[in-house]
């Protein structure tokens, strides 16, 4: 006998659409957003993708009713919205409309206890809008990111240590992972209510979870080609409120 499962509606949430400012960038983007696109639908969502500078009500108005929302990567998140210095080392354009969207998004998730799952600047959006702050720059030997190539080859390989019984460790299975990551700012400040549970070997916070809402964020990028096997498709997997309840009742 088949089982009907209910359709699930998932938002994927972008900080802008288009960058004509810089299109090898803007190219990069859609092979990531793409990926996890691809994944979500293959895993039975149905999925709007949005882009948040489209400003604060457009983007809450647009996912009213979503089952759960994937913040994606993107630019730097504007200091003025977690007290940083207002110019820095390695700064890139901000999107004000974005990150006040963006926030207003989270918050909302996790009044509601909508599933959430934050990658990289996805995960900074989760940490400010709980009132954390960030590290502003890594510096230039940071391992977080190859420095001084080409966009395709930024990603950089390094290992992750998750903490034991946390979401993300049952989720990947291990209390270490290799990740890809292309990062130049991180968590520095914890905000309100997140629990860190993972960590790069130079103590750079990679993992978030939310103490009491099925939020979750990642500093790295399970969505690029170059990440591990089966990663994206069991950070997404942390989304499905239906399959979360079979395995407690299990």
């Amino acid at each position: 006998m088949s089982i009907h499962r209910p359709e699930r509606s998932l938002a994927v949430v972008e900080a802008t659409r288009f960058r004509r400012h810089d299109p090898e960038y803007h190219e990069y983007v859609q092979i990531l957003v793409g990926a996890a696109v691809a994944e979500a639908e293959s895993q039975g969502w149905t999925v709007t993708r949005l882009a948040a500078d489209q400003g604060t009500d457009a983007l809450l108005a647009r996912t009213e009713a979503a089952d759960a929302i994937l913040v994606m990567g993107g630019e730097d998140i504007q200091p003025a919205v977690y007290g940083g210095a207002h110019v820095y080392d390695g700064q890139s354009r901000h999107l004000p409309e974005a990150d006040a969207a963006q926030v207003a998004l989270v918050l909302r998730a996790i009044e509601r206890e909508t599933p959430l799952l934050g990658i990289c600047r996805g995960l900074q959006i989760l940490n400010v809008a709980l009132g954390g702050t960030l590290v502003q720059h890594l510096g230039g030997e940071s391992a977080h990111k190859n420095h001084g190539v080409p966009i395709g080859e930024i990603m950089a390989t390094h290992p992750v240590h998750l903490a034991a019984g946390s979401l993300v460790s049952g989720l990947l299975e291990g209390d270490t992972i290799d990740v890809q990551s292309a990062h130049h700012q991180a968590v520095d400040v914890v905000g309100t209510g997140l629990i860190v549970t993972g960590r790069a070997p130079d103590g750079t916070i990679e993992a978030l979870e939310h103490e009491s809402a099925p939020v979750l964020g990642v500093q790295w990028h399970p969505e690029d080609p170059g990440a591990p096997r089966g990663q994206l498709a069991a950070l997404l997997s942390s989304l499905d409120r239906a399959s979360a309840r079979v395995a407690v009742a299990a």
